[in-house]
């Protein structure tokens, strides 16, 4: 970690931070910025306190290491070049000569960097040993990020766990929150790996060993955010990208094996009978996830080197540094991905559309429907079958990452062309009615479906307003519209809705008149028809609707398909209004990840905001507090 942060220096890609901040809602606050930047910058905070109890930590602490194409390429290398190799060794084929025996050597050469190297002795993350009653997870500056959080979380942590037998070895990244100096709760969601493990030593009444890794190579940390299939050991990418075995060294209170250069190295036992309440927490999504009862990490050692440095990140609302961490994955994970969907050329996941929540990719479309088999593809191949909302281009649309391909996709969408299904999602999701279920979207544009689609004629804001409020009048008053894509064949409406009723039931009632033939009602529908393609609606208060990056990082997060996607003949309709019992919807609807106004003008009255420029542009842009979000 010290070389990293040398490494940064040289290349002015960090920005130190001597000024004293608190560890909880200041240093994560000004990260939070700081990665939202064009040219942001690594950020070492090297005198953390903790205001409450008065505590001054000698440990840094070291922040968006990850955060921006930059830092990436330094860290992790050139992701293209290696997203190649991991093509070329999916497509090995067997020598048929010995000239291509000696050109395929040094591929398999390579895969002996693969397997770990266990160190005999201490390794440098053991050069501190606490253990017993010097066991306090109170002396890291651990950070708590949001105001409405339920206390501190370690944001960076290696977890690295193991079958019963040893056999599978597991790497994973999961929040985990202090409860008191040697207990931690540790965010396993249901679909994670962790979770089939702890398993096995519920079965036979066993404590499982988990020891939490922070720091060392920037690389493991990666590793641990890499989505590869069960029984596959995270830590393999470390060996195939250096080109050098990882080394390893035992834990001093249980079985595991954890890098020799980590910072600190957390050990300790989850009983799989003891659950506790873990919660709330600001995640990726933007919003803070409920309460909910998760396993629990009794502590029993805490080494350290002599010198570390605690590394974190913090999550919220995109752009954030987990957009930089997914680009590598994104990339290197491309050839494997292709694996189960051969004629899949590229695809991009846009931070704004929060990963899991949409999904563009572009395929070779050899014959009808093969978009179709491709979403069913998706959906059934790992985390890829989180993914809520997925858009499929044929090979002449224009690079997914350009908004060029907004045009093209209006262009060839139509309503006959969307496939709504369901199956799990991300525990994360707040959007659909159950928890870790719900609707899918799957939209094909490889071929021009718009073709038979009579033209929309485009009117103003103010008259297409009226048509939409007499359409949407039992729902609530429509406040404003705003069209946007109007030279397209698809036009797009956003609508600021002030919510009296749930949108998708005054639409079904909507439909049903029109299949009895009701004039009165036929009549705004039909001048709608004529005159919209797609309308979205969201809730006014909330809403700018000229921030279109702020808007859909919304509607794909407030949405469940099956229940907010209603379609009236040529005319789509998305309900991206928050939910509740008028909808049908009985959990909690969660709060949004705001900064506090306080901490903001306390970090800009310290002079550590000035070069963020127009901070109330800066605010509006990416919806950083509440008083800005409109």
């Amino acid at each position: 970690m010290r070389q990293t942060i040398d490494k940064l220096k040289a290349n002015n890609a960090l920005r130190v931070i001597t000024e004293p901040l608190d560890v909880e809602l200041e240093i994560p606050h000004l990260a939070y910025l700081e990665v939202k930047r064009k040219d942001s910058k690594a950020l070492l905070f090297v005198n953390p306190v903790d205001k409450k109890h008065g505590i001054q930590y000698e440990i840094p602490v070291l922040m968006n290491v990850f955060g921006s194409f930059k830092l990436v390429e330094l860290l992790v290398g050139d992701v293209e070049k290696q997203a190649s190799e991991v093509a070329s060794l999916i497509k090995l084929k067997p020598p048929r000569t010995f000239k291509e025996a000696l050109a395929l050597s040094p591929k398999l050469l390579n895969l002996r960097f693969l397997s770990p190297k266990i160190l005999k002795g201490r390794g440098l993350c053991q050069e501190v040993i606490r253990q017993g009653d010097a066991v306090d997870l109170g002396a890291i500056p651990i950070l708590k990020t949001w105001s409405e959080d339920g206390g501190r979380f370690i944001t960076m942590g290696q977890c690295y766990t193991q079958s019963l037998d040893g056999s599978v070895r597991n790497l994973g990244m999961y929040r985990l929150q202090v409860y008191d100096k040697n207990h931690l709760g540790v965010h396993w969601q249901i679909h994670k790996d962790s979770v089939y493990l702890l398993e096995e030593y519920r079965k036979v009444g066993q404590k499982m060993p988990v020891s939490i890794a922070i720091g060392g190579d920037p690389l493991y940390t990666w590793c641990a955010t890499a989505p590869l299939p069960y029984g596959l050991y995270e830590l393999m990418l470390y060996g195939f990208i250096k080109k050098q075995k990882p080394k390893l060294v035992r834990c001093v209170s249980n079985s595991l094996c954890v890098p020799y250069d980590a910072d600190f190295v957390i050990e300790g036992f989850v009983d799989p009978e003891v659950m506790r309440n873990e919660g709330r927490f600001g995640d990726h999504t933007g919003f803070y996830t409920p309460i909910e009862p998760y396993p629990v990490l009794e502590v029993s050692v805490i080494t350290s080197k002599k010198n570390p440095v605690y590394l974190a990140t913090v999550v919220g609302k995109p752009p954030l540094e987990d957009k930089y961490l997914g680009y590598p994955t994104e990339r290197i994970f491309l050839p494997l991905l292709q694996t189960t969907t051969p004629d899949l050329i590229d695809y991009y996941m846009p931070e704004n559309g929060v990963f899991h929540n949409l999904i563009l990719a572009k395929i070779k479309a050899r014959f009808p429907n093969e978009a179709k088999q491709s979403m069913h593809a998706f959906w059934g191949v790992g985390q890829m079958s989180f993914v809520k909302h997925a858009i499929f281009v044929d090979e002449n649309a224009p690079k997914l990452q350009d908004l060029e391909i907004i045009p093209y996709i209006l262009n060839r969408f139509s309503p006959k062309a969307c496939l709504l299904s369901d199956g799990v999602c991300d525990a994360l999701d707040h959007a659909s009615p159950e928890f870790a279920q719900g609707g899918k979207l799957g939209v094909d544009c490889t071929r021009d479906y718009a073709k038979d689609l009579e033209s929309c004629e485009v009117l103003d804001n103010d008259a297409l307003k009226e048509i939409l409020a007499n359409v949407l009048k039992g729902s609530g008053e429509v406040k404003r519209v705003l069209q946007i894509y109007m030279e397209t064949k698809n036009p797009i409406a956003l609508v600021g809705l002030e919510k009296k009723e749930a949108v998708g039931k005054v639409l079904v009632e909507l439909y049903k008149k029109l299949e009895s033939k009701m004039d009165k009602e036929l009549d705004s529908v039909q001048k709608l028809q004529k005159h919209a393609r797609v309308v979205v609606v969201v809730d006014d208060s909330k809403n700018d609707l000229e921030n279109l990056y702020m808007l859909l990082w919304r509607v794909v997060n407030n949405i469940d398909a099956k229940r907010d996607v209603k379609i009236l003949d040529s005319v789509v309709f998305i309900d991206a209004t928050d939910k509740d019992i008028r909808d049908g919807y009985f959990r909690e609807w969660p709060k949004e990840t705001d900064c506090s106004l306080g901490v903001l003008k306390h970090l800009e009255a310290m002079g550590l905001l000035k070069e963020f420029g127009d901070l109330k542009k800066f605010y509006k842009a990416f919806h950083i507090d509440k008083s800005y979000n409109c």
